[in-house]
C-alpha cells in the first residue's frame, strides 16, 4: 500500500454542450482541486465551446490531459489501421490549442480496436470471424502500426508533450509470451511514459476485481470503471456502470499496486454523486486478494499458453512429435509385458 493515495484521473468523454453543463456547476471543479486530480478529456471535436471549458480549468489550476479522437463520421478512436489519420488529427489538435492558447499536462492515446468491431459483437459475435480472419493473417500488420504510432509518439515528444497511452492488460501477456496474435486482430504495442491498463470491473463483475489483483503488480498504472458515460457517438450502447461500493473496491485493489489511477468517467462520477465522496475516501483501509483472483491466475496462464503456441509453432510441433513417440513406445512396452 503506498504511504500516499494516488494520484487520480477522472476520464470526461461529452460533447461540448454537455461538457459545458458538467463544469457549469463550481463544485465539480472544487472537488478536484481538493483532491489534487487531473481531467482526461476525451476530444472528439475542436470546437470554441470545448476550449473554453479547457481554458476555465486552466484557470482554476486543474491539470488536464488532450485526447485527440477522430470525428465521428472517421471512426473516433485512433486505431491499428489509421495511424496516418491519427498523426494528422494531433496536428489539428495542435493548431487548436495555439489558437486558443491552451494548457495540458500532456497528451493521451486512446488506441482501441474498431468501434465496427464493438457494434459488431453486440449485434451478432459470428460476423467477427470475416472480419477478422484476414488481420490474424496479415503478420506484418502488428510492425507497420507499430512503427507508425511510434513515429508518432515521438513527434509528440519532440513537440514538448508528454505522452500517455490506454492500453487492454491482455498485452501484458502478449509481450511475455513473444506473440502478436492480438496486435494483428486489434491491439497496438506502442510505449509511451504512461501506459494506463483499463481493467473495467462493470463489464465483469465476478472476474473484474480478480484481473485488477493479477495485472496490478505488473502495472504502472491502472484505469478503473466504469461509473457511467460512454463514448460520445451516437446509438452507441451505455455502458454498465458500477455502484459506489464496487468502484470502492476496485479503488483500493489498484491503490495496492499503483499511485496513479484513472477512473472513467467524471461525468457518471457526478451522476451518481460519487466525485464528492472521494474527499473523505480512507485510502489507509487496504485491500487483500478477491475471492476469485485464482480464476483470473488460471486464464491468464492459459492465455499465455496460448499466445506461446502461437509464437512458436515449430516448439509446438516438436513437442506433439516427442509426446506422440512417447505414447507409441510405452504402448509397445505395454504389448512385450
Amino acid at each position: 500500500m503506498p504511504s500516499l493515495p494516488p494520484r487520480l484521473t477522472f476520464a470526461c468523454e461529452l460533447d461540448p454542450a454537455r461538457l459545458t453543463g458538467l463544469f457549469a456547476d463550481p463544485s465539480v471543479s472544487e472537488d478536484l482541486l481538493v483532491l489534487g486530480a487531473r481531467v482526461a478529456l476525451m476530444l472528439s471535436d475542436f470546437s470554441d465551446e470545448r476550449a473554453e471549458v479547457v481554458r476555465q480549468l486552466n484557470a482554476a489550476g486543474i491539470p488536464v490531459v488532450g485526447i485527440p479522437l477522430l470525428p465521428r463520421a472517421q471512426g473516433y478512436y485512433f486505431t491499428a489501421d489509421n495511424a496516418s489519420l491519427a498523426a494528422r488529427r494531433y496536428q489539428e489538435w495542435q493548431e487548436w490549442t495555439r489558437r486558443h492558447e491552451l494548457a495540458w499536462d500532456g497528451v493521451g492515446l486512446d488506441i482501441e480496436p474498431d468501434a465496427r468491431i464493438y457494434q459488431q459483437i453486440i449485434d451478432n459475435p459470428w460476423g467477427l470471424v470475416p472480419m477478422l480472419v484476414p488481420r490474424l493473417l496479415d503478420r506484418e500488420r502488428p510492425r507497420r502500426s507499430r512503427a507508425a504510432y511510434r513515429e508518432l509518439v515521438g513527434q509528440i515528444r519532440a513537440d514538448g508533450w508528454t505522452v500517455e497511452n490506454y492500453q487492454f492488460p491482455l498485452i501484458a501477456d502478449e509481450r511475455r509470451a513473444g506473440s502478436t496474435v492480438l496486435q494483428r486482430l486489434a491491439l497496438v504495442d506502442v510505449r509511451t511514459d504512461r501506459e494506463v491498463w483499463m481493467i473495467y470491473s462493470s463489464f465483469m463483475r465476478a472476474l473484474g476485481p480478480g484481473l485488477i489483483w493479477s495485472y496490478g503488480p505488473e502495472a504502472s498504472a491502472i484505469g478503473v470503471g466504469t461509473t457511467g458515460g460512454g463514448p460520445d457517438i451516437p446509438g452507441s450502447p451505455q455502458m454498465p456502470s458500477l455502484s459506489w461500493s464496487e468502484l470502492e473496491r476496485d479503488l483500493r485493489l489498484a491503490a495496492c499496486w499503483c499511485d496513479q489511477i484513472l477512473i472513467h468517467s467524471l461525468e457518471g462520477c457526478v451522476w451518481q454523486g460519487f466525485l464528492g465522496q472521494f474527499r473523505s475516501f480512507d485510502w489507509s483501509d487496504a485491500a487483500g486478494p478477491p475471492d476469485r483472483a485464482w480464476v483470473a491466475k488460471v486464464l491468464r496462464r492459459s492465455l499465455r499458453g496460448g499466445l506461446w503456441a502461437s509464437a512458436h509453432p515449430r516448439a509446438m510441433l516438436g513437442l506433439a512429435a516427442a509426446s506422440y513417440g512417447l505414447a507409441w513406445l510405452l504402448a509397445r512396452r505395454v504389448q512385450n509385458i
